[in-house]
């Protein structure tokens, strides 16, 4: 499937837009491929585009202090990823944003969202039905992480997007549940 059918598949799901209208907001994309390690963000970079990825997986992250990383998400086809404060508020990044494989995403750039949602009534719609939607995502996972024990985060994550078992490696995935790979091989040995 092409990224423009994609991306129109996927605005689709939430708002109409006329052949016309969607043409023109497809054509503020910018189509970039980027192979498996390489670096989208990295901290203190300017950023200025948030991705739509087509194909792939990325993962954002921050690293602290003592150089311990900290997935925030993962996001595959259809999914939106950026260093959101960075990008809304003009700072520096301080979220990363790399590839877990090869990936090819559309870049849309915060002036170019900012116009189409002033233009298009379904345009900002659909951003702000996409923005409810991640912060209510963020909410149930911190209260999961506050809340939940280890082996119940892991199994919700296997329930919810088992293709991640595929695609990413143990050591991201126990990175993303907050523990150690040896902490997730006993679970992952546990569920067979």
């Amino acid at each position: 499937m092409e990224a423009k059918e994609i991306l129109k598949n996927h605005v689709s799901k939430i708002t109409q837009l006329t052949d016309e209208q969607f043409d023109y907001f497809f054509s503020h994309f910018k189509k970039q491929s980027f192979k498996k390690g390489q670096a989208i963000i990295s901290d203190g970079d300017q950023v200025d585009c948030e991705y739509f990825v087509i194909s792939g997986c990325l993962k954002s992250f921050f690293i602290n202090d003592d150089l311990k990383m900290y997935i925030l998400q993962f996001a595959m086809t259809t999914w939106w990823a950026s260093d959101f404060n960075a990008l809304y508020n003009h700072t520096k990044a301080t979220i990363n944003l790399d590839c877990i494989t090869d990936a090819e995403v559309l870049c849309l750039s915060n002036d170019d969202r900012e116009k189409l949602c002033n233009e298009l009534h379904a345009v900002e719609h659909f951003f702000r039905w996409r923005t409810n939607r991640g912060y209510v995502a963020t909410q149930k996972r911190l209260l999961s992480l506050m809340n939940n024990n280890v082996k119940y985060r892991y199994e919700e994550l296997l329930k919810m997007y088992p293709e991640l078992y595929n695609i990413v490696p143990k050591n991201l995935i126990a990175a993303y549940l907050g523990v150690s790979r040896e902490t997730l091989s006993r679970l992952y040995t546990a569920e067979k």
